[in-house]
């Protein structure tokens, strides 16, 4: 059984071994006017019939089972080596390509229908039907994050928010934020009505940023925190001595906004971020 290498197409891949020798080839006799335009760009003093591409091979010992080759071909469709409407060679070649049994082969693709990534049509062969990754459904990614999630999604995404904040805040921005601070510093026996202004006030963070795509994201993150697992996190973790050092944290956010203190802000932001982490990690856990 000869080893598996994999290829670099210099320059032209930028050295990543994103290829293996078979796809190169695939791409080559199957496609070769599509890559012989790409590389023309890079090789102008090369002749138009280039039919051997310089490459360097190394010798990879990976493992040539069903689920290793139908990894390959995943990553091969979803890079945009093989298209939509290619067809793949008959499990005859892909067998000698991959020094594995027809059976084999036949897994691997077997997975790949699975997946939707080709359609195989008795008589005529194995076609890509892949033509990109799904549209996002938000309903359904609403329902699958969990608290702990909304967490991190929010500590890179509110420093940035919180950095054009500070440059882009009007005064009626800073007035907005005073206001709701005051009905934040009022909550400490009310979790709801803490949630409802706690909400508002990263929103109006959002919306001081001047990025109306920013202001767009955060009401997601609303959407999110308004599901009822988030609800039940809420009733474990929130207490009034937890209410009020959250309150803390929201006075310092809103002094660094005021005094445009891009590091006073993160820093609170940051703490803000770290508390609910920890909340989260200690709460019991949910039926």
């Amino acid at each position: 059984m000869r080893p598996k290498f994999t290829a670099f197409l210099i320059a032209f891949f930028r050295l990543e071994p994103i290829l293996e020798v078979d796809e190169v080839e695939f791409l080559i006799h199957r496609r070769p006017e599509a890559f012989r335009s790409q590389w023309k760009e890079l090789q102008p003093d090369k002749p138009r019939e280039v039919v051997q591409v310089n490459v360097v091979l190394t010798e990879n010992r990976s493992s040539k089972g069903s689920r290793s080759i139908m990894a390959q071909i995943k990553r091969s469709i979803e890079a945009g080596t093989l298209v939509n409407g290619d067809q793949l060679p008959p499990e005859r070649e892909l067998s000698d390509s991959y020094s594995a049994s027809r059976s084999t082969i036949r897994k691997a693709l077997n997975e790949l229908e699975k997946l939707g990534l080709v359609a195989r049509k008795v008589g005529s062969g194995t076609f890509v039907t892949y033509s990109g990754p799904a549209e996002i459904d938000v309903e359904n990614v609403i329902d699958q994050i969990s608290p702990l999630q909304l967490i991190e999604a929010r500590v890179g995404f509110e420093r940035q928010m919180a950095r054009l904040a500070v440059v882009h805040a009007t005064g009626r921005d800073i007035e907005r934020m005073e206001t709701i601070l005051a009905e934040l510093e009022t909550c400490e026996n009310d979790k709801d009505q803490f949630t409802r202004a706690d909400s508002e006030f990263h929103l109006t963070l959002a919306k001081a940023s001047g990025n109306p795509l920013m202001v767009q994201l955060y009401d997601q993150i609303n959407e999110v925190r308004a599901h009822s697992q988030w609800k039940a996190a809420r009733e474990l973790v929130l207490s009034p001595q937890k209410i009020n050092q959250y309150n803390r944290h929201h006075r310092k956010m809103f002094e660094g906004l005021r005094n445009r203190d891009a590091t006073t802000i993160i820093e609170a932001l940051n703490a803000h971020m770290d508390l609910a982490h920890k909340d989260l990690m200690g709460a019991p856990a949910l039926d």
